[in-house]
């Protein structure tokens, strides 16, 4: 790929922003990726004209660990992590994973530049060649020196690629296992653990796992759940099955375990422009409301599948997170939408004074839509155009719903897909808890705040 300057860079991002151009056509005109001009864009909107200014950063052990961790806890892909920690190129980031997978922290050490001095080495084998040392016992205790380390280190790289970091405990477990090959004694000294520290950890292997019911216990609910929960979700449900449990405890164990909570994926965007009237933003990021069909969200995702597109348009009332009604279609036409007020009007008492926040999607800016909302006397709210956190809210069912639901299951047809995206939201709805709703699901905290009031 050829090299371009940061004037050429910018005149590129510059004919994307002006909207009369596509990422492929312009990428097209340049010769490259049009993944690779996405890049440049995010990069400038992120941190603009820095972004691209020539930069020789030595990335620290830690620096590199918080770049991984961020994808894992985020579900944010090599591309997307570039972006935000201003990394030049998302290979960088996919190397450190692999050596990260294959040596463990070990693997995100910053390596010298140059070849290794061979004067060190030189000196090294002349110590280990001179006379007194060739003796046949002196050669076999050599021998056995080097592969007690060999073993050593084979085991503790099994440990490191599983968790990433080593400590006392899993040195003394090592140790104890290679204790009827070796001295205990050579062991010890080469790993650098006390002698007290060994055998302290050797007493807590032979006790009972005081856990055992507790993991499995928490094992079920991940599975019941199909890896939706995370630990903190995981905590909520065990307090609801009378398990008082801190929460760092449920998250050890299930770091123990290798339970992970799926990641979470990117949504469709309806943005066309402006083709009616835009909204002011009432809503202005206030997601809390105090009553249920207070506030309610709305906004249109896609799905790929069977080499078909989906368009599912939901509304969710902030109270609870309950999505009130849903609908779905083979294409975004208007209908998708006016079908799904018509329904989630349904919901509606005289009583009820309700704001409807959505994006600038083409939708909404609609006559008909608006008209819709005037006759209910329903206040219209916007996000800020290119502003996907003043939808926040939404955006964040999408994830965890596309997560959760559609990259876990395979589905037979459309039609299989469609009752089983049924089935997932009557779950949503009616048995996922969240914590933030004092560990209740939406419609059970819906009740509960009725019948308190």
């Amino acid at each position: 790929m050829p090299k371009f300057s940061l004037d050429e860079k910018l005149k590129a991002i510059h004919r994307y922003q002006n909207g009369t151009e596509g990422v492929k056509s312009i990428a097209k005109s340049l010769r490259i990726n049009h993944e690779t001009l996405r890049m440049w864009i995010r990069q400038y909107e992120y941190h603009g004209v820095k972004a691209f200014e020539k930069s020789y950063t030595a990335y620290t052990k830690t620096f590199k660990l918080d770049v991984l961790t961020y994808i894992n806890e985020n579900g944010t892909s090599p591309n997307e992590a570039a972006v935000i920690f201003n990394i030049p190129s998302p290979r960088i980031i996919r190397k450190w994973r692999i050596q990260f997978n294959e040596d463990g922290m070990d693997g995100l050490k910053s390596k010298k530049k140059g070849r290794p001095l061979m004067k060190n080495t030189n000196k090294n084998m002349t110590k280990k060649l001179e006379p007194g040392d060739e003796s046949v016992e002196a050669l076999q205790a050599e021998l056995e020196r080097l592969r007690m380390e060999n073993d050593y280190f084979k085991k503790v790289e099994c440990l490191s690629s599983k968790q990433g970091k080593i400590t006392k405990q899993d040195k003394a477990q090592v140790v104890y296992e290679l204790r009827l090959e070796f001295p205990v004694v050579a062991l010890l000294a080469f790993a650098e653990v006390p002698r007290s520290t060994f055998y302290y950890w050797v007493k807590q292997f032979d006790k009972p796992d005081l856990d055992a019911d507790l993991k499995l216990l928490i094992q079920s609910i991940y599975e019941e759940h199909q890896g939706r929960y995370g630990y903190r979700r995981i905590r909520d449900e065990l307090v609801n099955r009378e398990h008082r449990v801190n929460h760092k405890k449920v998250q050890r164990i299930m770091k123990e375990l290798g339970l992970k909570s799926v990641v979470r994926m990117k949504k469709y965007r309806s943005y066309k422009g402006t083709v009616g009237n835009i909204a002011p933003n009432v809503l202005d990021r206030n997601f809390q409301a105090e009553k249920p069909n207070e506030k309610w969200v709305t906004d249109i995702t896609e799905f790929k599948l069977f080499g078909e597109k989906l368009y599912l348009s939901p509304v969710l009332d902030l109270f609870n997170g309950e999505i009130i009604t849903y609908t779905v279609g083979s294409r975004p036409t208007y209908s998708l939408v006016s079908d799904m007020l018509n329904k989630a009007f349904k919901r509606l008492s005289n009583e009820d004074e309700l704001l409807l926040h959505s994006d600038q999607g083409w939708h909404y800016q609609m006559k008909q839509y608006q008209h819709a909302l005037k006759e209910r006397a329903i206040i219209q709210s916007m996000s800020r155009k290119g502003n996907c956190y003043d939808n926040a809210v939404m955006e964040n069912f999408f994830g965890i719903m596309k997560s959760e639901f559609l990259y876990l299951n395979e589905f037979e047809s459309l039609d299989d897909f469609k009752q089983e995206l049924a089935q997932y939201i009557d779950y949503y709805n009616h048995k996922r808890i969240k914590s933030k709703l004092k560990g209740m699901s939406p419609v059970q905290y819906r009740i509960h705040a009725i019948q308190v009031a």
